[in-house]
């Protein structure tokens, strides 16, 4: 595993939090990245994702507007501040290229970190 997610919390309700992901430039500067997390419960979902061609980005529809993706310059590191947080965001936070390795979504395998905890309480 050569990924690494930080910066999780216990925080209240419209808070901010800024997770890192730190990674080899390989990865990290590859074609896309994404932030993906998973409820207790829930399927593995895709928060956001950025392109390296022309740094495109993409949220889902609820994060969209609250939510922030990033890499540092040099493109070893990736970010995800977070702002206006609910307790719907509660969740362990992933970092991985998208798609995701094998194009699954499951991160039971090698390919992914420990992911970073956000808890949010109302």
């Amino acid at each position: 595993v050569h990924l690494a997610e930080s910066g999780g919390a216990l925080v209240q309700s419209g808070s901010s939090l800024r997770l890192s992901c730190a990674g080899t430039e390989t990865i990290v500067s590859g074609p896309a990245m994404a932030w993906y997390r998973q409820a207790p419960g829930k399927q593995l979902e895709v928060v956001a994702a950025i392109t390296t061609e022309k740094g495109g980005t993409n949220y889902a529809d609820s994060v969209k507007g609250r939510f922030t993706i990033s890499r540092s310059n040099a493109k070893t590191v990736l970010y995800l501040q977070m702002n206006s947080l609910k307790p719907e965001d509660t969740a362990v936070y992933y970092c991985n290229t998208f798609p995701p390795p094998g194009a699954i979504m499951s991160v039971d395998s090698a390919s992914w970190g420990q992911g970073t905890q956000v808890t949010v309480s109302s």
